[in-house]
């Protein structure tokens, strides 16, 4: 057997192993990144409560100056410390809520002292499931008072925002 040929033959085996092992932790190579910034759009851009607030008031100050705009009013504020009968679910009887048990408004638009509509931001389904906000919207009626509902996972836009307002008021 000649040695020199299966020295040679094992160094053979050894590199192939070693660039293998090489290659195969070598770290991936980086995309390129695009050189254009993609434009974000309302339905790209997930704002935060503090946000839709401030975007709601802006619009509310610049677009219906002949109302003075109160924020996060307790269900308490509008009606009082009531105790009332509701049937807020189809499939639970009618049950007795308390006012204080709702959810604030997030605006409550007045003019001359009385209250002509409130405007409330809701995500998921709260508007429709939430018992706070139920009980808020179930008072608000009671009062005769339009209740402005909003979804923020919603775009919003500020022409929707502006024409929905105006049909309740």
């Amino acid at each position: 057997m000649d040695f020199g040929k299966l020295f040679s033959k094992i160094v053979d085996v050894v590199k192939e192993n070693i660039e293998t092992a090489t290659k195969a932790t070598a770290q991936p190579t980086q995309q390129p990144k695009p050189t254009t910034q993609p434009t974000e759009s309302a339905y790209e851009k997930e704002k935060t409560p503090a946000e839709w607030v401030a975007y709601f008031r802006d619009i509310l100050m610049t677009e219906f100056p002949l109302y003075t705009i109160r924020e996060n009013v307790a269900v308490t504020d509008v009606v009082g410390f009531a105790n009332d009968e509701f049937q807020l679910y189809k499939t639970r009887p009618t049950q007795a809520y308390k006012a204080e048990w709702g959810q604030p408004y997030t605006f409550v638009l007045e003019q001359a002292g009385i209250i002509k509509g409130v405007v409330m931001l809701g995500n998921g389904h709260s508007h429709d499931s939430n018992v706070k906000y139920l009980i808020a919207r179930m008072y608000a009626k009671k009062q005769g008072i339009p209740y402005i509902n909003f979804y923020t996972q919603m775009p919003n836009e500020k022409d929707y925002v502006i024409g929905r307002i105006l049909k309740f008021l």
